[in-house]
């Protein structure tokens, strides 16, 4: 069970500064906690904290940061249940998917851990020509300063996890503002940080509210904005940020290719899971299936089946697949996408209806290309299914949507997956899985209206790093 109430953490100490926060449990909708809303006073405090925390962390030495990583991987292990509890209440994420959570932020703050050791520079040969002669350099990377972090409600623990283990690993401090809809998670690792000897002013966890928390954008004590969340307002807030540079992890609206060499009983296993775990609200979760025209009615019969097979209901019971999604709202946008496809002459192979926020697992096949289901972000228990002739048209099918995340190729042929890698107009290109696959410690990002910038510890630390040249003249020479 959740506390009875959370406070909110400013300049590394928790604050119950009040009960604004409304958190519910999203498949019952009943109130589960209470949580304290930071109001613009506290967000500037925050912010205040951080910039004057910049020299202490910049001198926080590495292996005192590695230190407070491994208290993190530490203690995230010994309250492991307690934390994929959390997640299943305060996101109704099934409670398999929950602990698959829990594990990545352990993996996360433990690559973190590593990389805090081995941030290093280059020396460089600068005689290239005969002006430079007796001239070298090196250089190395120094952290960027305060940051600022907002993160989404759909990983409430690992994607707050992959802002915030990367800047305590190069020594950035923060403050972050998790989603309204699931503050927990960053919470409880606030409570874990609050046990360590960081800076004071390392850190401010504060939850706020979207109309009040510009300061966030704003601010230009805040060197780094890092934003997980959707297309409209992650752009809007680039637009606002200033100066500072953005990384935006933004929607997805994933791709996923079945050639007629494929393993079919593998795709369709992968692709199932692909599609549906955490009830599909995933930015790599598959949207889009295209099967060749050789085993598309096989791959069709098979695919629906598990579909309708798969298990809904709370969150808690061990065998559910298929949980609630984030908002009633959300689930009556879904329901309204599949039933205009409908009308457009899709056909619903299975599911498209909804029960307050528990929409069905559903598969439209032949979606016209300009409907909601098919061009957008769906982010919940939908797929769509289309068959294709040609591989290289499979490949330009992918590529026309305005989003660029990652894709996922079964094939056997070794040129195929070359041609994906090379083609496709997208962060990453997995091959013989589903683009809902993901390691923590890789290179995690998309292109056009998916975002800037990668995730992955090591190259979140090239965000939040700069780098420092210094070049030395030899007056012998």
């Amino acid at each position: 069970m959740l506390n009875s109430a959370y406070p909110y953490y400013l300049a590394n100490r928790a604050v119950f500064a009040n009960q604004d926060l409304a958190v519910t449990d999203k498949f019952t909708g009943e109130v589960a906690t209470r949580v304290a809303l930071a109001d613009a006073a506290a967000i500037d405090a925050g912010i205040a904290a951080a910039d004057a925390a910049t020299e202490a962390m910049r001198r926080f030495p590495a292996y005192r940061r590695q230190e407070v990583l491994m208290h993190c991987v530490s203690r995230f292990t010994e309250r492991f249940e307690e934390f994929a509890l959390a997640l299943c209440i305060e996101a109704g994420k099934p409670i398999q998917d929950a602990r698959g959570e829990v594990s990545r932020l352990i993996d996360t703050f433990r690559v973190a851990a590593e990389e805090s050791v081995r941030i290093n520079g280059e020396v460089m040969n600068l005689e290239i020509s005969a002006r430079a002669k007796g001239y070298s350099a090196m250089w190395k990377r120094v952290p960027i300063g305060a940051c600022s972090f907002i993160s989404p409600f759909n990983f409430p623990l690992n994607l707050a996890a992959h802002k915030i283990a990367p800047a305590l690993a190069i020594g950035c401090p923060f403050v972050m503002k998790p989603a309204s809809y699931t503050p927990i998670g960053a919470l409880m690792i606030g409570e874990t940080l609050a046990e360590t000897d960081l800076p004071q002013g390392a850190f401010s966890i504060l939850p706020a509210r979207r109309d009040g928390a510009d300061l966030f954008t704003t601010d230009e004590r805040l060197k780094l904005l890092s934003f997980t969340g959707s297309p409209g307002v992650g752009w809007a807030l680039k637009a606002k940020a200033g100066k500072k540079p953005v990384v935006l992890e933004l929607g997805g609206n994933a791709a996923c290719v079945v050639d007629g060499d494929a393993d079919l009983e593998d795709a369709v296993e992968r692709i199932v899971f692909g599609a549906f775990y955490q009830s599909g609200q995933s930015c790599i979760s598959v949207q889009r299936i295209l099967v060749h025209e050789s085993i598309y009615e096989a791959f069709r019969e098979r695919f629906v089946e598990r579909v309708k097979n798969l298990k809904m209901g709370n969150p808690r019971d061990e065998d559910t697949f298929i949980g609630p999604v984030i908002s009633e709202r959300d689930a009556e946008r879904l329901q309204g996408w599949v039933e205009d496809a409908e009308r457009q002459g899709a056909a619903v192979l299975c599911g498209g209806r909804r029960d307050g926020v528990m929409m069905q697992p559903t598969v439209v096949e032949n979606p016209p290309r300009d409907c909601d289901i098919y061009a957008e972000e769906a982010f919940g228990p939908v797929v769509v299914l289309n068959r294709f002739a040609d591989f290289d048209t499979a490949l330009r099918d992918i590529n026309d949507s305005k989003f660029g995340l990652q894709a996922g190729i079964f094939t056997r042929d070794l040129y195929k997956a070359h041609r994906a890698w090379e083609e496709l107009e997208v962060g990453g290109v997995v091959i013989g899985d589903v683009p809902s696959f993901r390691v923590d410690n890789m290179p995690y990002g998309g292109v056009k209206d998916s975002g800037l910038g990668r995730e992955g510890i090591r190259f979140a630390i090239e965000d939040m790093s700069e780098i420092r040249l210094m070049v030395i003249r030899d007056p012998q020479a």
